[in-house]
């Protein structure tokens, strides 16, 4: 074989190699990356209900979970811009993970997929962190998605983070605004690939405190002190079981003095009990935090 034929079958071979790059530069052209959204629904409940309501406490405000998926969807599409979503992964929890109303709804939205872990007897979420986990190390090892926002706080969540990463994934925790301190475990902001912080501008439209339902007749007569003393002990019992003697405990140093959050919360739940308001009634608030206190101290 001659120089001239060497040559040429060279010419060829680097031919079609430039055709194959082409071709292959342009189906990478036509698949775009892809990013999905988890939403630990927890931490956003308690974080935004308590930075624009004062309180964490779903049963005082309402959160406009529509509106703000769609502007966690808006800024990610800001933020990756040259990506596709794949869906919203909202988490939260659930008695026997049945859904409640309010999670029908959410779960009926286009682009969201809810996944329910359980809640125990003092409503707190088991099972979540988990699936978190399970989703994010799938949609990476897989290579469905290139970008994961997560909107969480938990330390637990740190191998979710490590998993995705160890498949070539880039985690990017996104947070709302803590009126003091973190809401996030230092752990999980360590590790992702960056942080973003949602503010009380960005909250405020989506939250809304909830106006307690009063039945007051004209002229009805406000309740006794005592009626209130009462009720102030009987929210205290609740809570202690619902939120456990150590939570409550933390309190003690401060007495007789009630964090902002937790006064408010005691204010609305016994105005729902005695079905009358106590706003304008300072002798009567006394009486219930007396009656709060008096059960904490006793029992902590």
């Amino acid at each position: 074989m001659g120089p001239g034929m060497n040559e040429a079958n060279d010419a060829n071979i680097i031919s079609r190699l430039e055709r194959t790059n082409e071709l292959l530069q342009r189906m990478l052209a036509k698949t775009p990356t892809m990013h999905a959204i988890f939403v630990d629904a927890g931490y956003v409940y308690a974080a935004a209900g308590r930075l624009v309501a004062g309180t964490e406490d779903r049963r005082a405000f309402d959160l406009d979970a529509e509106g703000l998926i769609e502007a966690f969807i808006d800024k990610a599409r800001t933020i990756f811009a040259d990506s596709r979503l794949l869906r919203v992964y909202w988490y939260d929890g659930a008695r026997r993970r049945i859904h409640t109303p309010e999670q029908q709804s959410i779960a009926e939205l286009p682009d969201v997929k809810v996944r329910l872990g359980n809640l125990n007897a003092n409503n707190q979420q088991k099972g979540v962190d988990s699936l978190i986990r399970t989703d994010l190390e799938s949609l990476a090892r897989h290579r469905v998605i290139s970008d994961a926002a997560l909107i969480g706080g938990d330390e637990d969540l740190v191998p979710a983070v490590e998993a995705a990463q160890g498949y070539g994934a880039r985690v990017h925790l996104w947070g709302i605004e803590a009126l003091e301190g973190r809401n996030q475990a230092e752990p999980l902001l360590w590790e992702a690939d960056s942080q973003r912080t949602f503010d009380l501008e960005f909250c405020k439209p989506y939250v809304t405190r909830r106006i307690p339902a009063v039945l007051e007749a004209d002229g009805a007569p406000p309740p006794s002190r005592d009626d209130v003393h009462f009720v102030g002990a009987q929210i205290a019992a609740t809570w202690l079981a619902e939120r456990g003697r150590e939570t409550l405990a933390k309190l003690l140093p401060g007495h007789p003095y009630l964090p902002g959050g937790v006064d408010q919360d005691l204010l609305v739940e016994a105005e729902r009990l005695l079905h009358h308001s106590l706003r304008g009634h300072p002798d009567l608030r006394k009486s219930l935090r007396d009656g709060f206190w008096e059960h904490v101290r006793a029992l902590c």
